[in-house]
């Protein structure tokens, strides 16, 4: 019975997945785009409003939070009301904050700023939304492909970085912020008449809560949690903190930092379907303990502050090309190992785990950077220990039976 039920679904899947998994990407890259707003203009912010180091970091974080944070909701939610209703319904939530992030701007009003930015960190949600989704097309030996096809819509950070500032320089700081509110709304009518949730997919329709709760009792979500927290942690926070290292360490200015961090995020968002694909191959362990190991090393690298632009480009791109991975890898195994019915809950805990990976760490950068030696060696060896850490609970602390069969 069982087999004939499988049957009959392949050809619809097979007839949709590809359009909705490209739906999902866009979706998922506009809203990171807005998410990460903040963030490239973040030099702009601190001359403009006289910030310290501190309050700098502060700024570029916060959206970070609630991006986190409410993955959590939104991935209980899309278990039960399904991705093409919440990518509509938080596409159209992020927009009216964009608007309010000018305004803020406009009046250097830094309390305004860090009020709207954490609002705006409803752009960053989506991802939980995506998971789920994307897992109900795909059948079981292509979830580390389609994962991470649709991860690679992080990759709307990269196009933050790099067309914010020249937008901003094109066509004036409050049109920017307009034309990606009106790109969000586009999106979401876009995403509500040709998207479609999977035809295998069907409503959990537990309560939140206990859902939520009986999702927390899985290994499974807080083993991928620490994983994901050190992986996509590491991507958010240069992500959202490079142009202001960049502007510290190596005096670049806004579109040229801005122009260096599209370009760290773009390796990372190569990478990552790289490393879903190859956990389909050798599995998620193997991609796992390579992304933590590279990253360690990178990380010291990147400490010595090699000079620019080629050894420096090149440490940067090597380490976002690690992380990357991880990524990929991280979100092969959640799909390999969560159960079915509960693949949104521990996609969104495991995502907030992520996010939360990305809030912590400018802040620290922030509290450690050495300004007479314009230096961040600290916060960097802090990076490498804690890969190194990911590296041996990968290899030792998650059980073997627990692996994917592959077949």
């Amino acid at each position: 019975m069982s087999h004939t039920s499988d049957t009959a679904v392949v050809p619809d899947l097979r007839s949709g997945q590809s359009k909705n998994l490209a739906l999902a990407t866009l979706a998922f890259a506009v809203s990171f785009w807005a998410w990460n707003m903040i963030a490239p203009l973040g030099v702009r912010y601190a001359e403009s409003m006289g910030l310290t180091s501190g309050e700098k970091s502060l700024l570029v974080a916060t959206p970070v939070l609630v991006g986190s944070l409410g993955r959590i909701l939104a991935g209980a939610l899309t278990d039960r009301f399904g991705g093409r209703l919440m990518f509509t319904v938080l596409l159209v939530a992020t927009a009216p904050f964009v608007l309010l992030v000018a305004f803020a701007g406009d009046q250097d009003s830094y309390g305004l700023m860090l009020l709207f930015g954490f609002f705006l960190g409803i752009g960053g949600t989506t991802f939980a939304v995506g998971i789920p989704f994307v897992n109900a097309w795909f059948a079981a030996d292509r979830r580390g492909f389609a994962t991470g096809v649709f991860g690679a819509g992080m990759g709307g950070t990269a196009l933050s970085a790099f067309f914010t500032p020249r937008f901003v320089d094109w066509f004036g700081y409050g049109v920017t912020h307009v034309i990606i509110a009106v790109a969000l709304v586009v999106v979401a009518l876009v995403v509500w008449s040709a998207m479609r949730d999977s035809p295998v997919w069907s409503p959990n329709t537990d309560p939140v809560v206990p859902k939520l709760a009986a999702a927390m009792r899985l290994p499974v979500t807080w083993q991928m949690s620490f994983l994901y927290a050190v992986a996509f942690g590491g991507f958010v926070a240069f992500s959202t903190y490079l142009p202001t290292y960049l502007k510290d360490v190596y005096e670049f200015d806004l579109t040229q930092a801005g122009t260096r961090t599209a370009g760290f995020a773009i390796a990372a968002v190569v990478c990552r379907p790289i490393g879903g694909v190859l956990s389909d191959r050798i599995g998620p362990r193997a991609v796992a303990a390579t992304s933590f190991a590279g990253a360690a090393v990178m990380a010291v690298v990147v400490a010595l502050q090699p000079e620019p632009e080629i050894p420096a480009g090149i440490s940067f791109v090597v380490l976002a090309a690690f992380l990357g991975l991880g990524t990929g890898g991280v979100f092969a195994w959640v799909a390999a190992m969560a159960p079915k019915e509960r693949v949104g809950s521990v996609s969104g805990i495991v995502g907030a785990a992520g996010g939360l990976g990305g809030f912590f760490p400018p802040l620290v950068m922030g509290a450690t950077y050495d300004e007479a030696d314009h230096s961040y060696t600290i916060g960097l060896m802090l990076l490498c220990a804690t890969a190194l850490v990911a590296l041996l609970y990968t290899l030792l602390g998650i059980k073997k039976r627990k692996e994917p069969v592959s077949g």
